[in-house]
């Protein structure tokens, strides 16, 4: 039986070159609930408020996958705001789509990290959680410019991935079993990635015990 970190690497969300995409949407939504061990919804609506959303916004989520995030951002902006999740997978692409039918306000786009099919300067927030490992480090950087070129100026980008800093012989163990120590070991540093593609303001913070995120302005 396949691990749950080889699954969550196997349905990419956003893929270049020789990345790959995984349409498998209800396995991914079964292993990711598993991993976050019943404690999802509260560790996204910590990214929800280290993004800083509010109603009227329009947010692209990058790598959106099922759709999870999205729904909680198409809340968060109300009748006012948009949310646009964008993934490589149409598999995933549809299924977001079938899941957010009740919000008016929630789109959802085939695209990749590093070529998002967004207008220059037209988000107030971008975001992006559990992705960058996915991806090379080069398309990794690209991904980051691009997220800055869809944001207006002043706008706030948010990207989250695994951080388990000082892990006990516990979670050692669960990573190890599950595969997720793979996981943590290709995802990128955040804060150097943010600034790196010219983001200012650049802080970083935790939600919950397995993700860290980091958060830049686009001047």
């Amino acid at each position: 039986m396949k691990n749950l970190g080889h699954l969550i690497h196997g349905s990419q969300h956003s893929a270049s070159g020789d990345s790959v995409t995984v349409g498998t949407p209800r396995r991914y939504e079964t292993f990711t609930r598993a991993m976050f061990l019943g404690r999802r919804r509260r560790i996204y609506r910590g990214l929800l408020a280290a993004s800083g959303v509010k109603p009227g916004d329009r947010v692209i989520d990058v790598g959106c996958g099922t759709g999870y995030f999205a729904r909680l951002l198409g809340t968060a902006v109300g009748s006012t705001g948009a949310v646009v999740g964008i993934d490589a997978a149409p598999e995933m692409v549809e299924y977001a789509a079938r899941q957010a039918q009740r919000l008016a306000n929630c789109d959802f786009k085939e695209g990749t990290a590093e070529s998002l099919p967004v207008a220059s300067g037209t988000a107030d927030v971008v975001v992006s959680a559990l992705v960058l490992h996915h991806l090379p480090y080069e398309v990794q950087s690209a991904a980051a410019s691009e997220m800055r070129r869809v944001l207006r100026p002043g706008g706030t980008a948010l990207i989250a991935d695994l951080k388990v800093t000082e892990p006990g012989f516990g979670t050692r163990l669960f990573l190890r079993v599950t595969g997720l120590s793979d996981m943590r070991r290709h995802a990128p540093a955040l804060e150097p990635l943010l600034a790196a593609a010219g983001f200012k303001d650049v802080g970083t913070g935790r939600s919950g015990e397995w993700l860290g995120y980091a958060r830049g302005v686009n001047p």
